[in-house]
């Protein structure tokens, strides 16, 4: 019989250790002493740390470990606890690739302007939404509030209520980019009620659609490095365009004169690249 330091350096297992597999009864003292309290160990119980330890390098918990032990090692037992565990692995190796892609970028994108990481790229939905809309040719971007007066003034007469997400957005139409007669398309979403569709013809269902989505704090004068980051994170995760760039509006200068102070969400709808030439 050992005492529990002399079986903690013959199994390479800490006391520790021993005691804790102790308590949860995966591995008990072959004998304790009643006057002393001390833990003594057989040498056979060697075998029982060594296939503890050999357990719990392949990964496996200390309760599927008690279970297998339990099961006096019982073949079809460890064989479905190997093929769980082995699912598990395959799960954790694509999170690894998958981390492993995006720090490749990460990187990628430090070399070429480090201001970029302050650009976190999220792919989300946006989900379907009952808007009020207004889309014209305006002289220019800065001119944008001139539809946002516009379409306060059409949802007026039918007392529109603007929902509790109210995606306050911006859609840029032009295929190309314009610096003056640009078309543009402003929206904000509002709780569907019958005689809104049937007094004005600003109302309309927006269809659900897959963005990557950045946050920008500040003014709009970042959305050139922003459109550059989107960029490059697009093709390092093989997606393409799949319709015209929008901004959400969370805080802006309608109700915030600070640019400081404005959160924009510049959203870029996506899909899967078809990798065709």
């Amino acid at each position: 019989m050992f005492k529990i330091g002399e079986f903690s350096k013959l199994a390479n297992v800490s006391i520790r250790s021993l005691r804790h597999y102790d308590k949860i009864g995966i591995l008990i003292p072959e004998r304790i002493d009643e006057e002393t309290n001390y833990r003594h160990y057989s040498a056979i119980q060697l075998q029982t740390i060594n296939k503890i330890q050999k357990l719990k390098e392949i990964g496996l918990s200390l309760s599927v470990i008690k279970e297998i032990l339990a099961s006096d090692s019982d073949t079809k037992t460890i064989q479905s606890h190997f093929a769980i565990r082995e699912l598990e692995l395959q799960e954790e190796l694509a999170t690894i690739q998958q981390q492993s892609r995006l720090l490749e970028s990460s990187l990628a994108f430090l070399k070429e302007d480090s201001l970029k990481l302050n650009y976190h790229i999220v792919k989300k939905e946006i989900p379907t939404r009952y808007v009020a809309s207004i889309r014209d040719t305006i002289p220019s971007f800065a001119s944008e509030g001139i539809l946002w007066e516009r379409l306060y003034q059409e949802m007026m007469p039918g007392q529109a209520q603007v929902a509790k997400e109210p995606y306050n957005m911006a859609i840029f139409h032009d295929e190309s980019y314009q610096d003056v007669n640009v078309d543009v398309e402003i929206q904000v979403s509002v709780q569907r009620e019958a005689e809104h569709a049937r007094s004005s013809p600003i109302f309309k269902e927006a269809p659900a659609i897959d963005v990557a989505s950045v946050i920008i704090n500040g003014s709009y004068e970042q959305i050139t490095a922003v459109t550059q980051t989107v960029a490059s994170w697009m093709e390092n995760n093989k997606y393409q365009l799949n319709g015209p760039m929008f901004n959400i509006y969370h805080v802006s200068i309608a109700t915030e004169p600070n640019p400081e102070n404005w959160v924009t969400e510049a959203c870029f709808p996506i899909k899967e690249s078809t990798n065709e030439i």
